[in-house]
């Protein structure tokens, strides 16, 4: 026990050091993006008519000084942080007024829906296939490891685009794109949920097809190490059914497969950042696209500190989970070994 709060300690504060430093990153890298995001508010007031001369002058001057962007960087970082610690984000330069916590809380619910089932179904069913292949062989295997492998090689967007060109314009069984038909307002109504249901389908088919190779690939390998374990030949030998050794062997191959299902869903916020870009789905990867396309600092700042926390506590949690397991691990990482 007293290896394991060691390790523990060790750990925690190489994550916090991690998260000041990844703290820093958000905020100094998205100014590394040439132009100045007020120009770009200013300029679109002034393509409307709303404003000119002196007047869109201390219009930019106001929006200057209430962004904070005449300050030093190292002040404008102390606000950051102080901000932060209230749980305020910032205000988004795009769409000035809103608030960085609203536009995310209204975008979070949209990725969430698309990505967790899609992970999780895909680990399920490729881990499940992955495991009946190696065990079973032949035919089987060989067909289900090369078009698993297949799938798997296809980038996500490769995928997205095949079906958005297959399924949505040459036979149009889905629509093109979008959360939901143009002209709804999200409401919580059986013909919204059936409207944005149809919009779903061919997003949740792109990520979950390719999720679905990957992991039938990593599970197949390490089944088949499995099946020459001396456990595998003494259950044979002793006439247990096969249904039964599948699952012992699934069982003792899926430890790195819970880990990548780990790492999955804390990365899931960004992992659908090009499909929604594809589709036109109002999720967080849609939302940062457009914040990088507009110099939104705020916004951009805010999904990717979400991102980050994902990230680092899915880790975290990972890294305990072995330290908790394996002794061997943390005695290596305490110093002991």
């Amino acid at each position: 026990m007293k290896s394991f709060k060691r390790y523990l300690l060790m750990k925690t504060a190489w994550y916090v050091l991690a998260f000041f430093l990844a703290l820093a990153a958000n905020f100094y890298l998205p100014r590394l993006i040439p132009g100045n995001p007020v120009d770009a508010l200013v300029a679109r007031m002034a393509a409307g008519g709303g404003a000119e001369g002196e007047a869109l002058r201390r219009i930019y001057q106001n929006y200057i000084s209430e962004f904070g962007l005449d300050k030093p960087m190292w002040e404008q970082f102390l606000l950051y942080l102080g901000n932060l610690t209230r749980g305020d984000l910032g205000t988004s330069f795009s769409v000035f007024p809103a608030k960085v916590n609203d536009l995310i809380l209204r975008a979070l619910p949209w990725t969430v829906a698309l990505q967790l089932p899609a992970i999780l179904l895909g680990w399920l069913i490729g881990n499940m296939l992955g495991a009946i292949a190696a065990y079973r062989g032949g035919w089987f295997d060989r067909g289900a490891f090369v078009i698993s492998l297949f799938v798997s090689s296809i980038p996500y967007y490769c995928l997205a685009i095949m079906l958005l060109y297959g399924l949505a314009v040459a036979l149009p069984i889905f629509p093109p794109g979008g959360g939901y038909s143009y002209g709804r307002l999200p409401t919580l109504t059986w013909s919204f949920l059936l409207d944005a249901l149809r919009h779903y389908w061919l997003p949740f088919l792109s990520l979950v097809v390719i999720f679905i190779g990957g992991q039938a690939v990593g599970m197949r390998s390490m089944a088949i190490y499995e099946l020459n374990s001396d456990y595998v030949n003494y259950a044979r030998s002793l006439g247990i059914p096969d249904r039964r050794i599948v699952r012992y062997i699934f069982r003792n191959a899926m430890l790195p497969q819970v880990t990548g299902l780990a790492l999955s869903i804390g990365s899931l916020v960004g992992g659908a950042l090009i499909t929604e870009i594809v589709f036109g789905y109002p999720g967080i990867g849609t939302l940062l696209f457009s914040a990088i396309r507009q110099n939104d600092y705020p916004l951009i700042q805010g999904i990717t500190l979400l991102i980050v926390i994902g990230i680092l506590v899915a880790n975290y949690v990972v890294d305990i989970a072995y330290g908790l397991i394996d002794p061997r691990i943390r005695a290596v990482q305490a110093g002991e070994r």
